[in-house]
């Protein structure tokens, strides 16, 4: 029995030092994290200081007003063409991602269909293939098919059509009408 591996090995840390540990530990990675976000903050403001900077109005003619907003327009413009641009390039990027993730898939997928070609086999071969070396015998199938007569239709004589006309006019007519 003393060979037998033990199930359940106790940790020879006691769970209230793990505990403090565990606390330590989550107040550290609390402080990390507010001084990267305080990081991050900071960075985006000196970056758009850099880009934008600040708007000066105050002793402006009309016409510098509006030379200013004109400018500031073709400023707008550019960015929004490189914001588009980068868009499609993200969504390009996508979809390669996916598509490369699907190729994986397949490459790790254990079972691949292979691509199957049309054979011609004749009944016999398919049973020789199916049954294996209990097919001795040759079986005709087409003896076994049901024959079809086709009835010939009853073709009518065709006849002057007057005297058709004259034979279903009247009352007469109408009857063998709905006799028939």
């Amino acid at each position: 029995m003393a060979d037998a591996p033990k199930l359940k090995e106790k940790s020879k840390i006691s769970s209230a030092r793990r505990l403090g540990l565990k606390i330590r530990l989550l107040t550290v990675a609390g402080q990390m994290l507010e001084v990267e976000t305080e990081e991050k903050k900071r960075e985006r403001e000196e970056a758009l200081a850099e880009r934008v900077p600040p708007l000066k109005l105050s002793g402006l003619s009309v016409d510098e007003l509006m030379d200013l907003c004109k400018d500031l327009q073709r400023k707008i413009d550019v960015v929004d063409e490189e914001r588009y641009d980068v868009g499609l390039k993200v969504t390009k990027t996508d979809k390669e991602c996916h598509e490369l993730g699907l190729k994986i898939i397949e490459l790790q997928s254990k079972f691949k269909k292979p691509s199957l070609k049309k054979v011609k086999i004749s009944a016999e071969m398919m049973l020789s293939v199916l049954l294996g070396s209990k097919h001795k015998e040759t079986i005709d199938f087409k003896s076994n098919l049901k024959t079809v007569k086709k009835a010939e239709e009853k073709k009518e004589e065709v006849t002057d059509w007057r005297q058709n006309v004259d034979a279903m006019s009247g009352m007469e007519g109408r009857k063998k009408m709905f006799d028939a």
